[in-house]
């Protein structure tokens, strides 16, 4: 009889391999390394994932989770105007990478590149995740634009997913430089234009 799945093995191998994964990509991450990071038998991978892309799938969720957890409660500080809350979460994010040196990217944006075309289980959770980015920019650019603090024309939804892409596209760019230049950018001239 099978031994029972140990929820500390598998809550190990989430945040070892996630790392291992962000800093050397999804493809260039096998079985292998990601069991070593986190000290367990290699067999025991498949105790607690089905698939290598299932893995993905999950260490995108505990990714976008620490994120909410970390960055989250700024969005939702009511204490704070809308706008101002917006801009406060993209400079955390870029802080984060900013501390480690534009090297490892934005994992959401990785594993697009990767894996979003090869695999229906980790394009499921990116969409997901990407939804529920977008839905927490657009409740605050909902009331931003109730309190007249932002033009009304734009769908919010819209608006955020417009944020969200011109983000990524930052991040990428601050990847390949190796500089914040391109978050700089984001942050000073983009959301400000969009945030009008």
């Amino acid at each position: 009889m099978p031994r029972p799945a140990n929820p500390e093995v598998r809550s190990r191998l989430l945040s070892m391999g996630r790392a291992v994964v962000h800093e050397h990509g999804f493809n260039n991450s096998g079985v292998q390394e990601i069991t070593q990071a986190a000290g367990v038998p290699k067999g025991s991978f498949y105790n607690y994932f089905e698939s290598k892309e299932s893995f993905a799938a999950d260490i995108l969720e505990e990714y976008w989770q620490a994120i909410e957890l970390r960055h989250g409660p700024i969005l939702s500080d009511a204490r704070v105007k809308p706008l101002l809350r917006i801009e406060r979460f993209f400079h955390g994010l870029t802080q984060e990478h900013r501390e480690h040196g534009f090297v490892l990217g934005c994992l959401i944006g990785n594993l697009s590149l990767e894996l979003a075309s090869d695999s229906d289980d980790t394009r499921g959770k990116l969409a997901d995740v990407i939804g529920r980015w977008e839905g927490a920019l657009a409740t605050c650019l909902r009331e931003a634009q109730e309190r007249r603090e932002l033009h009304s024309e734009m769908d919010p939804r819209q608006l955020a997913a417009i944020i969200i892409e011109a983000y990524e596209g930052s991040v990428m760019r601050a990847k390949v430089e190796r500089t914040g230049k391109a978050l700089e950018r984001f942050g000073k001239v983009v959301l400000p234009l969009l945030l009008r």
